[in-house]
């Protein structure tokens, strides 16, 4: 599966420069950055909330976690979680795996982490497994008009990630996503 035909209208409509990045089918921003061997920092994590009854798709960087707290002071809401996939596929209409990091495409508030924009160029999720865009985070926010504001700490990453022996952080990311973990 390819990048959404529709994100690639919606680009080329607002002129917007990107480029179609293919690689091996990747279920994680984790797993992106081990694939594509890109910094964590390049890669946008995508990531719906819903805050109380309405979705918010979050983009921060990979390397970053969500405050949920701190998102719950943002958006002014008495409760914030991250919905399961099964519900994302059933309210948005999509097949798993097909969302992509523009929440313009779906009908969503996009809310940009302040830390992330010190990126110049950053891989967003295309709405395929195996396709991401590269393109500049000006752009991106001149395209999506989110909210901006600062809602991420940074990410620990466990003692098993770090270079010891013959163990590496690659290594573990891979042997992370083999497990399914879905958030990071």
């Amino acid at each position: 599966m390819s990048i959404s035909l529709k994100l690639r209208k919606h680009l080329e409509q607002n002129k917007i420069k990107y480029e179609i990045v293919p690689h091996k089918k990747v279920y994680t921003a984790l797993d992106a950055a081990a694939t594509l061997k890109a910094r964590l920092e390049e890669i946008a994590k995508s990531l719906v909330v819903k805050a109380d009854k309405t979705y918010y798709l979050l983009i921060l960087s990979a390397n970053r976690n969500v405050n949920l707290g701190k998102l719950k002071s943002i958006l002014k809401a008495k409760k914030v979680l991250i919905p399961k996939e099964a519900e994302l596929v059933k309210v948005f209409k999509i097949k798993p795996g097909s969302l992509t990091g523009f929440g313009s495409i779906h009908q969503l508030p996009v809310v940009v982490d302040k830390g992330f924009e010190k990126v110049r160029q950053a891989i967003f999720a295309g709405g395929s497994l195996v396709e991401s865009v590269k393109m500049n985070v000006k752009d991106y926010i001149k395209v999506e008009q989110p909210i901006r504001h600062l809602f991420s700490e940074v990410k620990k990453i466990p003692s098993t990630w770090l270079r010891t022996g013959k163990k590496t952080i690659k290594q573990g990311i891979k042997k992370t996503s083999a497990k399914g973990r879905s958030a990071s």
